[in-house]
C-alpha cells in the first residue's frame, strides 16, 4: 500500500510539473501584466505543493519549513508586483489628465 501511494504522490507532483510549464507560457505570452503575474504566483503555489508532497515522500521535515519560508517570500513579491502596478496606473492616469487639459487649453 506505501508503494501505491509513493507512486501516486509523485505522479500528482508529475501533473503539477506540467502545469507549471502551462503558467509559464502564459506567463511568457501575458496578454496583460495582471496574467503574468497571476500565472507567477500560481507558479509559486504549485512549487509549494510540490515541496509539500516531496516532504511526505521523502520523509524530510525540513521541506516543509522550506516551503512556508517560500510561500512568505512569494507572496510578499505578489504584493510589491501590485504595488507597481497600481504606481505605474496612477502615473498613467495623471498624465493622461495633464494632456488632456494642455489640449483643452490650446484649443480654446
Amino acid at each position: 500500500m506505501e508503494d501505491f501511494l509513493d507512486f501516486f504522490l509523485i505522479g500528482c507532483c508529475a501533473v503539477l510539473g506540467i502545469t507549471i510549464l502551462f503558467c509559464m507560457i502564459r506567463a511568457i505570452r501575458g496578454p496583460r501584466f495582471a496574467d503574468r503575474v497571476m500565472s507567477i504566483n500560481s507558479i509559486g503555489t504549485m512549487i509549494i505543493a510540490i515541496m509539500a508532497i516531496l516532504s511526505v515522500v521523502l520523509e524530510a521535515d525540513y521541506l516543509i519549513d522550506i516551503s512556508i519560508a517560500y510561500a512568505l517570500l512569494s507572496f510578499i513579491a505578489v504584493v510589491v508586483l501590485t504595488k507597481l502596478v497600481m504606481l505605474r496606473r496612477n502615473e498613467k492616469k495623471k498624465e493622461d489628465e495633464t494632456s488632456r487639459t494642455a489640449q483643452g487649453e490650446r484649443e480654446t
